[in-house]
């Protein structure tokens, strides 16, 4: 029974290989020759100003985070737009629930004030 998993364990454990391989065989092999212009951040030609290590604003994870719970959703959309014509009326009536209750979610959100940017 178990040697049934025996090529998909190996072939994980060559695709793990020969990720870090590849990772790291620029460091192993290419040159080393740091220097100021190279270890600095590039910013479009400007002069860095500042440290890369600022705090960032809560309400951009927010937004974020946000953007892809409403994203996600067109995942379970497509699907059910697909086979429209095939689906019964009970499939109909739960993808009706289902943006109901996305419409609710997207209104709450505004009422809280999650997507006013101060």
């Amino acid at each position: 029974m178990l040697s049934n998993y025996i090529p998909i364990v190996l072939m994980m454990v060559i695709a793990i290989g020969f990720g870090i391989l590849m990772a790291n065989l620029s460091k192993w092999l290419g040159p080393k020759r740091p220097n100021f212009q190279k270890l600095s951040t590039y910013e479009s030609g400007m002069i860095p100003v500042g440290t890369t290590r600022e705090r960032v604003s809560v309400k951009y994870y927010v937004v974020g985070m946000l953007f892809i719970i409403f994203d996600i959703e067109l995942v379970f959309l497509y699907p059910w737009a697909v086979t429209f014509d095939k689906v019964g009326a009970f499939a109909i009536g739960e993808m009706f629930l289902f943006i109901v209750l996305l419409f609710i979610g997207y209104i709450y959100i505004l009422k809280k004030g999650a997507l006013e940017w101060d």
